[in-house]
């Protein structure tokens, strides 16, 4: 059997260097303070103890630069006990739903847009979406007045809505 092979050092090679390892808890600490913007129900779904919870709440209100520094280190410090890679995945898929969300808003406004200005607009939507013209013929008149009198209304509220929950 062959010896395990050692730096000039006498240690394994199989070990990670100082370097290495400080840098894979920069890397925590950065994935630690990922999770600050998150809203505490968000927070709460994350796969990670309630003591790094707490410590990201507490990171939220600190405002001194040296501070927020120091409870960055301690987040990252709690990190090393957290899985990062399911960690990872949790967070990517909460922020899949907010852009699968925001898309769903933005296209709902595209086409309000183009419903309230004119009828080839409405009359696409109806070829895509036939269930919603009961609620579209009496929405789309009544938000082409509240525009043309000066501007969006209850109606045109509604036409969004009824959009975006068609789209979702």
């Amino acid at each position: 059997m062959r010896p395990r092979a050692q730096s000039p050092s006498g240690t394994d090679r199989d070990t990670p260097s100082k370097s290495q390892r400080k840098r894979d808890m920069l890397a925590l600490q950065a994935l630690g303070e990922s999770l600050l913007p998150l809203a505490d129900e968000r927070l709460q779904r994350m796969p990670i103890s309630p003591e790094l919870i707490d410590a990201v709440r507490s990171a939220r209100e600190i405002r001194a630069h040296e501070g927020r520094r120091r409870q960055l280190q301690y987040i990252g410090r709690l990190m090393r006990a957290v899985d990062a890679d399911a960690l990872r995945a949790a967070l990517d898929a909460e922020t899949r739903e907010h852009r699968v969300a925001t898309a769903v808003m933005h296209a709902a406004e595209r086409w309000r847009e183009r419903i309230v200005a004119d009828d080839q607009g409405l009359r696409e939507w109806l070829e895509r979406h036939p269930g919603t013209r009961a609620e579209l013929d009496a929405l789309v008149p009544r938000a082409r007045r509240e525009l043309a009198a000066g501007g969006p209304g209850r109606a045109y509220r509604e036409l969004f809505r009824t959009l975006r929950d068609r789209l979702a």
